[in-house]
């Protein structure tokens, strides 16, 4: 189930109100873990008992964490943990992608090849095992206290807002909260107002433009003509942004409706000048993520010039892997930590006054990190690459020829405006004014008008 789904925007979500404020502040949880697991397991219900596995685990690693007082013990048990939860993501995750790299390098070697059946990735299971596993190191470096009750921490790992797509949630952010969830009438209206502009951004937006970036990327268009690769670029950035910022805005907007602040996800990214910033604005809880619990823990830039080089490459290849089972989200990391590298070594640091430029080149240089992350291998990419770069020809707009180009072109040319010179959505929040209140709406009936006469359309990162 997606919150742009109407099963969920005119059945799930008002019934599930309904019940949740029905019930006594104290006793909320319940209902809500039941959604939440309820939610999670529409389509695949046994998906349901890898994240309770998690959860026991961490729980019980946890309990264990605040009694035990010797360093090698507390290392066992977070090692324990670690284990676990890594051990999940790297099977249902990462399994197939290492058999197929095996396969393809034996049948090169003439080597027997690994005839196993195919894992389904459980939906979510990057997000919530993160979320998890943040609770358990927390815990060791004594950060916070462990949770006494388990039915809290299933709510907090299961949380449905947040749980397939993020944002990642730290325990600490929401563990007020989760003792007696429950929103005042401010926090409520707040919470709709950003529901209701996520939907907006994700069905106004970003499914209307992602129909030029499937045509470029799944259709017989790549390699055409650099009109219509830049198009289907351009419109893929836009397509990820909007979906992505969108989902996180409706995830920050019910969670306002239910008691909880969610940490925010994005700031504006395209705005950056440097990749440096744009990933301080890019999914920010994953990066704060990876910061602290991966880079620092590697040395960070402690350990002179040399060991942050390395450590930085490490985080930006294993953030790569994180988005995908497949060597072009590696190839993709790979891009961005040499970005960094870039950065960090002071070879771009006589464009500092010229912020204008170094936002066009950052901006340009993200735009072509999507071509390998969108990409289903290397041999597309590199022929919508030849396309960019004008070596097929101009072309033609030969993506017009499958439908109505119009209501695309005017979302595309909305969602490139917005990105790169509108401020982000929690600035609106911040005051909502009655014409802010009005948009608000409009767009939220437009959307679910929308919604009703629209093929259904998942979100871009519930793959990751």
């Amino acid at each position: 189930m997606v919150f742009s789904e109407y099963t969920f925007l005119f059945h799930f979500l008002p019934v599930f109100l309904a019940v949740y404020f029905a019930t006594p502040a104290r006793f909320r949880t319940i209902p809500l873990v039941i959604a939440s697991y309820a939610f999670y397991g529409w389509v695949r219900y046994d998906f349901c008992l890898i994240m309770l596995a998690s959860t026991v685990l961490d729980w019980a690693v946890s309990r264990r964490l605040e009694v035990t007082t010797g360093g090698r013990a507390r290392r066992l048990l977070v090692a324990c943990s670690v284990a676990g939860n890594l051990g999940l993501l790297a099977w249902f995750k990462y399994k197939n992608f290492g058999i197929d790299s095996w396969n393809t390098v034996a049948t090169s070697l003439d080597l027997p090849e690994i005839t196993v059946g195919q894992l389904i990735l459980p939906v979510g299971i990057s997000f919530y095992t993160f979320q998890s596993l943040s609770y358990t190191i927390d815990v060791y470096r004594r950060t916070v206290p462990a949770e006494r009750s388990f039915l809290t921490f299933a709510a907090y790992v299961s949380l449905f807002p947040q749980l397939v797509a993020g944002p990642i949630v730290r325990y600490r952010e929401i563990r007020e909260s989760l003792a007696a969830p429950g929103p005042d009438t401010a926090l409520f209206a707040r919470g709709v107002f950003r529901f209701g502009l996520g939907l907006a951004k994700k069905v106004l937006i970003a499914d209307s433009v992602g129909r030029f970036a499937d045509h470029l990327f799944d259709g017989p268009f790549a390699g055409t003509g650099a009109i219509d690769a830049w198009t289907g670029v351009v419109a893929y950035s836009v397509q990820i942004y909007f979906d992505f910022s969108g989902y996180s805005d409706m995830a920050i907007g019910l969670g306002a409706m239910l008691g909880f602040r969610l940490p925010e996800n994005f700031d504006s990214p395209y705005r950056s000048a440097s990749v440096t910033e744009f990933w301080r604005r890019w999914h920010m809880t994953l990066s704060s993520w990876l910061r602290d619990y991966l880079y620092i823990p590697l040395g960070g830039n402690r350990r002179g010039r040399a060991r942050t080089w390395v450590n930085l490459a490490v985080t930006m290849l294993l953030c790569g892997l994180w988005h995908g089972a497949q060597w072009t989200f590696v190839a993709w990391g790979a891009w961005h930590g040499a970005l960094l590298l870039v950065e960090r070594a002071g070879l771009v640091g006589d464009l500092d006054r010229f912020r204008p430029v170094r936002r066009f080149g950052t901006l340009l240089c993200v735009t072509l990190g999507w071509v390998v992350f969108r990409a289903a291998d290397f041999d597309v990419a590199g022929r919508i690459f030849r396309s960019l770069f004008f070596l097929d020809g101009l072309g033609t707009f030969t993506l017009a020829l499958w439908w109505s180009p119009l209501p695309g072109l005017i979302a595309l040319s909305a969602g490139v405006l917005l990105a790169v010179w509108s401020p982000n959505t929690a600035v609106f929040e911040r005051r909502i004014t009655t014409p802010r209140a009005a948009c608000a709406i409009a767009l939220f009936w437009l959307a679910c008008l929308t919604v009703l006469f629209q093929d259904y359309s998942p979100f871009l990162y519930f793959q990751f």
